[in-house]
């Protein structure tokens, strides 16, 4: 297990200009763990700050020989702001980035915040012009999601789980600097969340958040077709962040894995490369295709194709499974030797508990040395396991650290203003479907009075449960449905500075 140092760095003489909200929570074997709190700005020139030289060094020995002579074309191609579109509050926080690395001591040679965006934004550049970096720059990754029917007769059944490779070349600038970057955002609309990559990344390569989803991005290795160039783009890595940091993005009163949909069909055009997203929310969620989604995106039409696990892709079966290939998109079911080993693994469609998720993805899906990180998040459990490439050895062959999500967005000693975290840390409806009574249980981060809604399916009243003020922790209320009809209903639950709904079935 890591070894978890707290610090906190207040301002002190002239050496830099405001408070840095954050702390390095642990530096070791080439991880480092840091939290961030407060606004963009405020995050961003903590991140910078507490991370600079380890962004500096990836950026100048990684990134600048991507780019080579192309770097300054790609600077200003962000500036310009035609072809990518970046939210002013990213922009805000790529600023506050660069101004940290100033304060700590580490600038870039003729450098400022627009290097900061092209570390987000590479894979978006290189797919716009081969002058911007190399074209054989593959990387690859893998996914096998399982849920529902597929976890029945182990110890894990009902639960959800995504294992999760990340395969790139093993540059040692990569597997120096590798981060696992935690979120508390104090804007109202947003929610903690984290981000597992490399030093400098402010954008969502593999990531997860406080309302039970992850999402991942893969390369979609076999789209060669001329891009149609229809800017704006998106960043691929921003419209994932927005995914998970919005507090519900698509306003249907759930978190699920249309919040991911939602956040990648808003880049109408597509994306400037073809890219492979995985995505998977807690089990509660009753229809599969809120439970587990696989997008492939591209330029060209078709831009957005999305595949839940009714498609016949071999994989039996609650279990859905991405690598690097089009498998839905134009029908191509081009299948590589990583999936169709997957595809053998399977001697059962039940039984498989997380455990096995696990070893499948080890045996069957890893890529050797160039398994840099290999990961697993189970919503329903709050916990990520991650296992990283240090000492020379793959990810894949190391044992994995275990992170609980309420630690992990649990607010620190160091954080002043209790607002942004009075809010509740999870939802769960058990059992679901249920027949004469459900149990809503939560977990809250600061004492709040509550207020518990029942809903039919046209949003009507049906039951109201007011509650004095409870204290942090985990709580549980057993609410009757024996007068209510079969049928789709809502729980609701409102707090002093949250309100989520969740869907549940009455048989």
């Amino acid at each position: 297990m890591l070894l978890w140092i707290c610090f906190s760095l207040l301002p002190f003489g002239n050496v830099f200009s405001q408070q840095v909200n954050g702390e390095i929570i642990s530096d070791q074997n080439n991880l480092t763990v840091v939290k961030l709190w407060g606004t963009h700005q405020e995050r961003g020139y903590a991140y910078g700050f507490l991370l600079a030289n380890k962004i500096k060094n990836i950026y100048e020995g990684y990134l600048m020989p991507q780019f080579g002579a192309g770097l300054s074309g790609a600077k200003l191609l962000i500036q310009q702001g035609q072809v990518l579109s970046i939210q002013p509050e990213y922009i805000t926080e790529a600023q506050a980035i660069y101004d940290g690395m100033t304060a700590a001591g580490f600038s870039v040679a003729n450098g400022n915040y627009l290097d900061i965006l092209v570390a987000n934004t590479f894979l978006d550049l290189m797919g716009l012009n081969d002058n911007f970096g190399t074209k054989a720059l593959k990387n690859g990754c893998s996914s096998l999601m399982t849920w529902g029917e597929a976890t029945t007769g182990s110890v894990d059944a009902g639960k959800a789980f995504i294992s999760r490779h990340l395969d790139w070349t093993a540059s040692p600038y990569l597997t120096n600097n590798q981060v696992l970057v935690i979120h508390i955002p104090s804007e109202t609309d947003e929610q903690p969340w984290a981000m597992i990559g490399f030093a400098g990344q402010m954008s969502v390569l593999s990531g997860v958040n406080d309302g039970g989803m992850a999402t991942f991005q893969h390369m979609l290795s076999d789209f060669n077709e001329p891009s149609t160039m229809n800017p704006p783009y998106d960043p691929i890595w921003f419209s994932l962040r927005r995914a998970l940091e919005k507090i519900d993005y698509n306003s249907d009163g759930v978190q699920n894995v249309n919040d991911v949909r939602s956040a990648l069909a808003a880049s109408s055009h597509g994306y400037s490369e073809g890219y492979i997203i995985t995505a998977l929310a807690e089990a509660d969620h009753i229809t599969d295709s809120l439970i587990a989604l696989v997008a492939e995106v591209t330029p060209n039409t078709p831009t957005h194709t999305f595949r839940y696990n009714n498609y016949p892709d071999n994989i039996p079966g609650d279990n859905l499974y991405a690598a690097n290939y089009e498998i839905k998109r134009n029908d191509h079911l081009h299948y590589c030797s990583r999936y169709n080993g997957i595809v053998s693994s399977f001697t059962d469609s039940t039984g498989i508990s997380k455990a096995d998720n696990w070893e499948k993805m080890r045996l069957y899906s890893n890529s050797g040395s160039g398994n840099i990180q290999f990961m697993q998040f189970c919503p329903d459990d709050r916990e990520l396991l991650l296992a990283w490439h240090h000492n020379g050895i793959p990810g894949y062959q190391n044992e994995p650290d275990t992170f609980n999500l309420d630690e992990l967005f649990s607010p620190t000693v160091s954080i002043q203003s209790p607002k942004p975290f009075n809010k509740m840390k999870s939802l769960k409806l058990k059992p679901n479907p249920a027949s004469s009574e459900i149990t809503a249980e939560i977990f809250l981060t600061a004492p709040s009075s509550l207020q518990i809604e029942i809903l039919d399916s046209k949003q009507n009243l049906i039951q109201q449960m007011d509650i004095e003020e409870q204290a942090i922790g985990k709580h549980e209320f057993i609410l009757s449905l024996q007068a209510q009809p079969a049928g789709i209903y809502f729980i609701s639950l409102k707090g002093e500075y949250f309100s989520v709904s969740k869907k549940f079935v009455k048989y």
